[in-house]
């Protein structure tokens, strides 16, 4: 038991697995994610694109500081159940508030402030939890300090100054709150607790499957109110392909080897790979497949609604840079590619060179694919990730083989 009877926090144990709490509260972050797709799809430009991007890295702030509180203390028990409540009400606050992040809407309260504010609560909640579990631990105690110090004064303060800004000064200052909070927390230390490497992994793979269910949701989104015809059936099935085989491209070796070195390290190396390979490495995942999710969205709606487009019409812009992962948005698989060689090689050190490959080659198809029906991009995408998967199915057969079974 952590500090007094009266607190009642239950530590973490190794070979603990996510509390049915975390679950649910990744459903306001699922929920959340659908409003970051919805907002970059509201406006494809790139500096629409921007704000969602940043939006995003917040929401993605905010989860993984509760992905390392659950990993100290059991996320269901004690007061720590009444943080993760009151931190839920805070997150899903601020996601209801996405479409007013940045502008605020007609009536009702001060849309960016609102956000800003919801935002400064959960963080609260979070440093408020770590200092009464560190009480008797005055290790994790000095790091809390030398973390909160920066990371609220500098993510969260110049989030609320933002609020009251606009145009280019308001995105000059999300940028700085995020990258300052990114930072700070990068230099603060390494006397962090892992008490489960095992949960640690499990929650930041089961991140990973919420956003490839948004890909999947807005393929639905896409289409939605039209009738089915064979250009959905084949798009949707494309589009679900895709989804699957990221997900191949990350769980079936990927997300082992990065656990199975995780699980072996100890003390700060075990932290750092925590930092480097989980809360850093992973984000550009989870850009990845949000990008990708805006591109799906548009590809069905593109071959669905045959009032206002054909079969022969071309992505282009913002939407086929995330469907592909152009230069000028490195997003959608391209990115997730890229995202799973960082976290792999700084976890095992290991570098996927054939995943490099096609990212650049994804890329580089942006000029091309322009020039193609969007339905041809989608398959294109679809047969240049089923040929990585089969190459390195059957290149790395022995190694694919003892890491999963050994």
């Amino acid at each position: 038991m952590i500090g007094t009877r009266r607190t009642r926090f239950r530590p973490v144990t190794e070979g603990a697995s996510v509390t049915q709490l975390e679950l649910f509260f990744d459903l306001v972050i699922v929920f959340a994610f659908t409003m970051v797709t919805d907002l970059a799809a509201h406006e494809t430009t790139a500096a629409n694109a921007l704000r969602a991007v940043l939006v995003l890295a917040l929401m993605w702030w905010l989860w993984i500081a509760y992905s390392w509180l659950g990993n100290v203390v059991r996320a269901d028990e004690g007061l720590a159940r009444i943080g993760m409540f009151v931190a839920m009400g805070g997150a899903f606050l601020a996601a209801l508030t996405i479409p007013e992040a940045f502008h605020d809407l007609p009536g009702g309260w001060f849309g960016p402030l609102v956000f800003a504010i919801a935002y400064l609560i959960v963080r609260l909640v979070h440093v408020a939890i770590f200092w009464m579990i560190s009480a008797e631990d005055s290790q994790l105690r000095g790091q809390l300090l030398r973390w909160a110090f920066g990371s609220i004064t500098v993510g969260t303060a110049l989030l609320v100054i933002a609020a009251m800004t606009d145009g280019l000064v308001q995105i000059v200052l999300w940028i700085a709150a995020i990258a300052g909070d990114m930072l700070w927390t990068w230099v603060a230390g390494t006397d962090w607790r892992i008490n489960s490497a095992k949960h640690f992994a499990e929650r930041y793979g089961l991140i990973v499957i919420v956003a490839l269910g948004e890909s999947i949701v807005s393929i639905g989104i896409g289409v939605a109110g039209l009738p089915i015809s064979w250009p959905i059936a084949l798009g949707s099935m494309l589009g679900l392909a895709v989804s699957g085989l990221l997900w191949w491209l990350y769980f079936d070796v990927a997300a082992l080897s990065i656990e199975h070195a995780f699980a072996h390290a100890k003390g700060a190396q075990q932290i750092k790979i925590a930092q480097n390979s989980y809360t850093y490495g992973h984000f550009p995942m989870i850009v990845g497949v949000i990008a990708l999710s805006l591109g799906l969205k548009k590809v069905l709606y593109y071959v669905g609604d045959s009032s206002h487009h054909t079969l022969t019409d071309a992505l282009y812009g913002i939407p086929l840079a995330a469907l592909l992962g152009g230069p000028a948005l490195l997003g959608g698989p391209a990115l997730f590619l890229l995202g799973v060689v960082v976290a792999k090689y700084a976890a095992a050190k290991t570098v996927s060179i054939g995943r490099i490959v096609v990212a650049v080659l994804l890329c580089a198809l942006i000029p091309v694919a322009a020039n193609l029906p969007a339905l041809a991009s989608l398959v294109i995408l679809c047969a240049l990730l089923a040929g990585l998967v089969i190459w390195e199915t059957v290149r790395y057969a022995r190694p694919r083989d003892e890491i999963r079974h050994a």
